[in-house]
C-alpha cells in the first residue's frame, strides 16, 4: 500500500499532470482524490477529470469539495457560504481508498500550507493525520524549473521535516523546450534545496498530448522509483551549463 500526497511550490506548477503521470504508470487500479476543487462550478471537469483523461481507465477519481472561485479553500468556501473540508473527513476518505487500491494519489490545492477550514488546517495537517492513523504516507512535491524554485522547494521541504512528514522526492512539473542557465543549473541544486531526490522532468504541454502518447512520456519523465525509466544524471549532464 502506498498513500502519496502531491504537492507543490505554489499553483500552477503542473500538480495535476504529474498525478497524472504517475497514475498513468500504475499497473493497478489507483485511486485518486482531490480533498479541494475551487474555481469551478459543479458540473464543470476538474482536475481528477483530466487525471482519468490523461492517466486511463485504472483511475478511480474522488472529489471531496467543492467551491466556484479560484481561491484558497478555506477562502472560497466562506465566500460561497459553503462548509469548509475537515481534515478527519480526508483522512477517513484516504483510509478508506486505501484499504481498497494498493495506491492513493492526494493531490493539493496550491502549495503544502494553503488554508482548507477555519482553523488553518492545511494539505501538510491531512498527510498528518492519514500517517497518524497508520497509513504509510509520502510527499511528493512538483516544483517549477526556474528562477525562485530552490527558495520555495525548500522552504517546502523544511515545512515537511519539521512535521515529521517523509518527502520521496521533487518533480519538474513543466521542463521549457528552450531552458535558461537558472533553469540548467536547478537539475543540480533542486536535490540540494530539497534534501530529496529529483526524481522526473515532465516536458511543457504534456497534457496536450494523447493519453497513449501520455503514458510513454509518463514513463520517460519519471523516475524508476515512480514507475518510469527516466534518469536524473543523464537528464542533468544533457542540459549541464557551460563553465566559464
Amino acid at each position: 500500500m502506498s498513500v502519496l500526497f502531491v504537492t507543490g511550490t505554489g499553483t500552477e506548477v503542473g500538480k495535476t499532470v504529474t498525478t497524472a503521470a504517475l497514475a498513468a504508470l500504475c499497473t493497478a487500479p489507483v485511486a485518486v482524490l482531490k480533498p479541494g476543487q475551487t474555481g469551478l462550478e459543479p458540473g464543470e471537469p476538474g482536475d481528477v477529470d483530466e487525471v482519468v483523461r490523461l492517466g486511463g481507465p485504472l483511475v478511480r477519481p474522488v472529489e471531496l469539495a467543492r467551491y466556484p472561485e479560484p481561491l484558497a479553500p478555506d477562502t472560497a468556501a466562506r465566500r460561497a457560504g459553503l462548509p469548509t473540508l475537515a481534515v478527519e473527513d480526508v483522512a477517513k476518505a484516504v483510509a478508506e481508498l486505501a484499504a481498497e487500491h494498493a495506491t492513493v494519489l492526494v493531490e493539493g490545492a496550491g502549495g503544502l500550507l494553503v488554508r482548507y477550514d477555519e482553523q488553518g488546517r492545511t494539505l501538510a495537517d491531512m498527510a498528518t493525520a492519514c500517517r497518524d492513523s497508520g497509513l504509510p504516507v509520502e510527499v511528493l512535491l512538483v516544483a517549477t524549473a526556474g528562477l525562485g524554485t530552490l527558495n520555495s522547494t525548500a522552504l517546502t521541504a523544511e515545512a515537511l521535516r519539521h512535521r515529521g512528514l517523509p518527502l520521496r522526492g521533487v518533480v519538474i512539473g513543466s521542463w521549457p523546450a528552450a531552458p535558461d542557465l537558472a533553469t540548467r543549473c536547478n537539475l543540480t541544486d533542486l536535490p540540494t534545496a530539497a534534501g530529496a531526490p529529483l526524481l522526473g522532468a515532465l516536458p511543457a504541454g504534456s497534457a496536450g498530448h494523447s493519453p497513449a502518447a501520455f503514458r510513454a512520456l509518463a514513463a520517460a519523465s519519471l523516475a524508476p522509483s515512480l514507475g518510469g525509466g527516466w534518469d536524473a544524471a543523464a537528464f542533468a549532464a544533457e542540459h549541464r551549463p557551460q563553465e566559464h
